[in-house]
Formats: C-alpha cells, sequence, structure tokens
C-alpha cells in the first residue's frame, strides 16, 4: 500500500485570498503548475486553476458569413471585428483586475497523509480534479498530491 505521504509534494506554493489574478497567473506559469491551494494562516480556504481562470475570459469569435457573405459584410465585418477585439481586450483588463478570493473554489476536497494513494486516484476521478491538497488533523495544509505524484509514485513502488 502507497501511503499520500509517500506520494505527495511539500514545497507547496500557494496564493491568498486577496492576490490579483495576475499574480496568480505568473505563479503558474513561472512554476509550471496548473492550480494552487488559496490559504489564510496556514488553513486552506479555497482553491484556484488555470480553468477558473479561463472561465473570467468571455472570449467572443467573430460571426463571419463566409459561404454567402452579402456586400454589406465587406463593410461591416472590420467594424464588428473591431468592437469584438475591444469587448475581449475589456474582458482581459477587467479579469486582471480579479482578486482570487472572487472565483476560487471553496468546497475543497482534501485528503490527509495516512491515505491510501489509491484513495486519491478515486477522488480525482470521481470529482474531476487534478490535485488534492493534504492536511494534518487541524487542516492545516502540508503538502499536495497531483495525478502526476501517482502515476510517478506508481512507478517507483517497490514491494516490500
Amino acid at each position: 500500500m502507497i501511503k499520500i505521504e509517500d506520494a505527495m509534494e511539500t514545497n507547496v506554493l500557494v496564493l491568498n485570498k486577496e492576490d490579483q489574478i495576475t499574480d496568480a497567473a505568473r505563479l503558474f506559469v513561472e512554476n509550471g503548475i496548473s492550480g494552487a491551494p488559496v490559504v489564510d494562516n496556514d488553513k486552506i480556504v479555497g482553491i484556484l486553476s488555470e480553468g477558473d481562470i479561463m472561465k473570467l475570459l468571455d472570449v467572443h469569435t467573430p460571426n463571419l458569413n463566409l459561404i454567402l457573405p452579402s456586400p454589406l459584410d465587406v463593410f461591416e465585418m472590420p467594424v464588428r471585428m473591431k468592437q469584438e477585439y475591444d469587448e475581449n481586450v475589456e474582458g482581459i483588463k477587467k479579469a486582471s483586475l480579479t482578486l482570487v478570493k472572487d472565483i476560487m473554489i471553496t468546497s475543497v476536497v482534501t485528503i490527509h497523509p495516512n491515505d491510501d494513494i489509491s484513495d486519491a486516484a478515486i477522488i480525482m476521478d470521481k470529482e474531476d480534479i487534478k490535485r488534492i491538497p493534504v492536511v494534518d488533523d487541524e487542516n492545516n495544509l502540508i503538502g499536495i498530491v497531483s495525478r502526476g505524484d501517482i502515476i510517478k509514485s506508481l512507478v517507483n513502488y517497490k514491494e516490500e
């Protein structure tokens, strides 16, 4: 049996609920991660992923009638595209001012270090999540286990 503590990452990058989304995005990009727990005094208050950030961006696609364009499309298309571009830019600006607490998931699934790694795999599959924060008995964050950590633990597993 492989325990969570044998597979988890203990050097956990975390966010604060008052961080701006741009700070969260920078943390993700610079560290090659796709999500992180949000903590307040070592207690988990939420979790944020790239998917949560993506939902902020209300991206419009041009409605082009390329099969049989009308003569007016030739004149309207550049105006419509400029308007949609401006809306996209405005959406990105608005998103960048959003705080982590405004979009983080607050119902966080956690796991304990003595739980079995298969429990984590089952939870991830059932909940369709990619990472689970590992907490102690006082709900303090002590690690995180991801899908990759589970796969890595299986590769490194040696039966005793």
